[in-house]
């Protein structure tokens, strides 16, 4: 439970500084990133072009 509270944190913290939105968030999180892992520039668009690419399309 206290892993979840910190990543939650940490979620919070990409969203701040990667402008991302909760949609941006929620398909991170089914694409098993981590929101402390490197990530590529711009992250927005990174996410929603691998999420395509597994699941067909993005959630708008």
């Amino acid at each position: 439970m206290m892993a979840t509270r910190k990543n939650d944190a940490a979620w919070l913290e990409a969203k701040k500084q990667c402008w991302l939105n909760q949609n941006d968030i929620q398909m991170a999180k089914e694409l098993g990133m981590s929101p402390k892992q490197q990530w590529k520039a711009p992250v927005k668009d990174w996410i929603h072009d691998l999420y395509e690419k597994l699941f067909g399309s993005f959630k708008k």
